[in-house]
């Protein structure tokens, strides 16, 4: 039960004026909880009408495509999130060229019918994008709204002007992705986010303009600041009151706080609140508690509009001294950085898609990712604020030199502002952003012009939000006069693979440079860990990558090369450290010297049409790189023991750059019978044991000292391998691996069996192959045949190889280490689906779906 006192009003027809909250008690009457109770049960004035379904697709140019009178009959139909490009299959002719996976890209059209029925008459509509790959050019009733070119921040038009209401109306959409290359990674082409429709009254909350923060946060008590614009389209003055109600995680009303404003005519008004919440529920990746913030406008006593915005109670602090504190406390950031794309369905921003990368990073020890090298889709936000994951928000590549021929830098002088804000505004509400990005590895860093350009970009970003620090990647050197001016406009140094190199010199020269290694390479786990470990001024590492992704073809794979070969590549790779490690951006060729050839073992290209760099392979499989990393960052008696990938025969494996060695958990190697392998064991514990067939092999510590490892040589003997960790003499972890007999069956399972019939909710199922036994026959590589029925689709399908010429959009898959992955969308319709998946010689596996009624939503139609 809450009383709300205010203070008494002032009749000031001001611009800005703030109500505050002054108290919140225990004690009230029962009126006002009826009150309070109605407030909470308004009907909602304001949903969004979605836009996902039913459009009318074409790859290629036609003239005249935005006009209401051409014919599109011939036209297929696709639901958005769409991503064109991962429909077709990589092929090294294809412009796009290693960086973006030779994958098809070019020039696509979308159009879409619907009606705005007489109700829309007199209001405000208009359409919002999270994401169109890229060059966006919309169109409504053939009349240009305008463009939007870059690909990864959300934009959106008015389509009041030119709308036709009791009629048909026709959006359409050209998607101009043909300029190649514009990327490093894999972009995708199309809407691959989602679309939406917003119906207002002229005066409303302007577009992302509720701004909620939380500048004093204890245990006892927090202030939660609002601030609101309110919009006015109309041609006079408009007297609102605006009220924010707060509730709390478990919906119940915490209390609410008043504004009167005059909403200046054609103008945004903006109104500050101030509301107290006590003994908060902080939000923190251990305890993700989420608030929301009802923001209601009314005008004559009637209420014109509704903004719902969720929020967390947090507080950041870093200093040298104390390094990163998250609601007072020490944390280190345990990340990684991460590109846009979901693998097998390509960039097609799915919920579930987006909400599972989280689930599977946070089962694999990390607190925190950075979304290299751009803001990423709102659904991955919603969902690191619901399960707790930290975000380095990043809103670009580069700034005005290029990397690659078409890249952002094209636009950059006359979008970076409209994309910096887009970026801010759209995701300042998150408490799971906790950092923003100025860009990544920006080349004039290291010139005169670079200090400038960061005080530009970043005395935009504090005037939106000044509630979190600043930072942005550097590799190369991060000392001289360029790069110090840079790194002083930023509140925390990005290092990308220079931190150890570099971060010791840099913190004697300029010892109040708070420092974080935005990209490390995966092989340098325990040097990097132990540096942040060590120094409360290095507040955090995000590791590349923390999930394989399309594109940089091959950069992160082993090379299988002769001794002379092996030779040559020693030398490229002190090339590579050289590089990344102390050389800046002021026209030096590092690679000048290097032979050409030399150079391939570091950028394989095709087939390869991944990276292989991830923690976790493109299906989301943990690769055993990240079950030791998890131990480094985590602690706790565990051991994992994966066996050395036996070199062919004259050759050696050679891992440098962005690779590790290659190992597998398994103790299944026909061939290998008698020769010496190798076997590595990640443990917590204080020490290991190895068992081969119950005979003790060998003992060995693996503390710090260790590096939280040990490795054993032993001869290759079919059984049982059994890795145990101790603590003393008490057993308190155990990693077992036995041979598999040849394969005899598929099993499929389902990350869930229980989904939402709303015609874009997802199953991820996993394919394996058995022994007779249910064993896992890793070596199993058939090629497995999928089918499904009932309310269902198959919407991609895939596996951890990144060399396959398979497309990902089918009914077959090879397995790969035995195993793969199908993704099964639902439709509209409830029911039960059944997915069937056969191979040559196996027994069969069925795993049944059942897709429930979903929540309707509004659509537009």
């Amino acid at each position: 039960m809450i009383v709300q006192l205010r203070e008494s009003r002032r009749q000031l027809p001001v611009r800005r004026q703030t109500r505050r909250l002054v108290a919140v008690c225990l004690a009230a009457t029962a009126f006002t909880v009826a009150l309070g109770m109605q407030a909470m049960n308004l009907p909602p004035v304001r949903e969004p009408f979605s836009a996902d379904f039913n459009w009318k697709f074409l790859i290629g140019d036609p003239a005249g495509a935005e006009a209401v009178g051409f014919s599109d009959a011939s036209w297929r139909t696709v639901n958005l999130p769409h991503d064109w490009s991962i429909e077709g299959k990589p092929d090294p002719n294809n412009p796009t060229g290693p960086g973006e996976g030779y994958f098809p890209a070019g020039v696509g059209w979308y159009r879409k019918a619907f009606t705005a029925p007489p109700s829309w008459n007199g209001k405000r509509v208009a359409i919002e994008f999270d994401g169109v790959y890229m060059d966006a050019t919309v169109y409504l009733n053939g009349q240009k709204l305008g463009t939007h070119p870059y690909g990864y921040t959300s934009f959106y038009f008015d389509l009041t002007p030119h709308l036709k209401f009791s009629a048909a109306n026709l959006l359409a959409v050209r998607v101009d992705n043909s300029a190649q290359p514009n990327s490093r990674w894999y972009s995708g082409s199309g809407i691959y986010r989602h679309v939406r429709l917003w119906v207002t009254e002229p005066v409303h909350v302007a577009h992302w303009g509720v701004f909620v923060t939380t500048p004093k946060v204890s245990s006892a008590r927090a202030t939660i600041a609002v601030r609101i614009r309110v919009a006015n389209d109309t041609t006079g003055q408009a007297a609102v009151i605006v009220r924010t109600v707060l509730t709390g995680p478990s919906g119940g009303l915490l209390g609410q706080a008043e504004s009167p404003a005059n909403a200046a005519a054609g103008r945004e008004t903006e109104v500050t609140q101030e509301l107290s919440v006590a003994n908060p529920a902080l939000w923190s990746p251990r305890t993700p508690q989420l608030y929301r913030a009802i923001t209601r406008v009314w005008k004559g006593g009637r209420l014109i509009d509704e903004v719902v915005t969720p929020f967390g109670i947090r507080s950041l602090a870093w200093s040298v001294e104390k390094g990163f504190l998250l609601n007072g406390k020490s944390i280190k950031l345990a990340g990684g950085s991460l590109h846009h794309d979901n693998g097998p369905l390509g960039a097609a921003a799915f919920d579930r898609a987006e909400e599972r990368k989280i689930e599977l990073l946070k089962a694999a020890g990390f607190n925190a990712v950075r979304t290299a090298h751009n803001p990423p889709s709102p659904a991955f936000l919603d969902a690191c604020d619901r399960l707790g994951l930290l975000v380095l928000d990043e809103p670009f590549d580069v700034w005005k030199q290029a990397k690659v021929k078409n890249d952002y830098a094209r636009f950059f002088a006359d979008w970076w502002q409209r994309d910096i804000d887009a970026m801010v505004l759209r995701d300042r509400n998150h408490p799971s952003v906790v950092l923003w990005g100025l860009g990544n590895e920006i080349p004039e860093a290291w010139t005169k012009e670079g200090a400038p350009m960061a005080r530009m970009l970043s005395s935009e970003v504090r005037k939106l939000d000044q509630s979190r620090p600043l930072t942005q990647a550097a590799t190369g050197a991060t000392f001289g006069e360029s790069p110090d001016a840079v790194f002083a406009v930023l509140d925390i140094g990005g290092y990308n693979y220079n931190l150890s190199a570099n971060g010791f010199e840099d913190h004697r020269r300029v010892p109040s440079r708070i420092m974080m290694s935005t990209e490390s390479f995966p092989a340098a786990a325990f040097e990097q860990w132990q540096l942040v470990h060590a120094n409360p001024y290095m507040v955090g590492e995000f590791i590349w990558t923390a999930m394989d992704y399309l594109g940089e073809s091959g950069i992160g794979a082993p090379s299988y090369l002769s001794p002379e070969q092996a030779a040559k590549a020693d030398v490229a790779s002190q090339f590579l450290m050289k590089i990344v490690a102390r050389n800046g951006a002021e026209g030096e060729n590092v690679f000048a010297g290097a032979p050409s050839a030399d150079l391939k073992v570091f950028f394989p290209n095709y087939p390869w049409h991944a990276a292989s760099c991830g923690d976790l392979d493109l299906t989301g499989f943990r690769k055993p790189q990240s079950f030791y990393r998890d131990i480094l960052w985590n602690g706790g008696d565990r051991v994992f023991a994966t066996v050395h990938v036996p070199d062919p025969e004259g050759k050696k494996t050679i891992a440098i750059g962005w690779s590790v060695l290659p190992t597998m958990p398994s103790w299944t190697w026909p061939g290998q019978e008698g020769k010496a392998v190798q076997v590595d064991v990640y443990s917590g514990s204080e020490k290991v044991r190895l068992f081969l067939n119950d005979k003790l092999i060998g003992e060995k510590p693996t503390g710090r000292a260790q590096q939280f490892k040990a490795t054993f040589t032993l001869p290759y003997v079919p059984g049982t391998l059994r890795a145990v960790g101790l603590r003393g003499d008490r057993k308190v972890a155990e990693s077992v691996l036995t041979t598999a007999g040849e394969p005899a069956q598929l099993r499929l399972t389902a990350d869930r069996d229980m989904v939402r019939a709303d015609g874009q909710d997802l199953s991820f199922i996993t394919v394996e192959a058995l022994d007779a036994k249910g064993r896992v026959q890793p070596n199993a590589d058939p090629p497995v045949e999928f089918q499904i029925s009932g309310p269902g689709v198959i919407a991609a399908v895939g596996n951890g190889d990144g060399t396959s010429d398979e497309l990902y959009q089918g009914h077959q898959r090879r397995l790969f280490h035995g195993r793969a992955l199908v993704v099964v969308r639902t439709s509209k319709t409830p029911g039960t689906i059944q997915l069937t998946a056969t191979a040559p010689g196996l027994t069969p596996a069925r795993q049944s779906i059942r897709a429930q009624m979903a929540i309707p939503q509004h659509e537009l139609q």
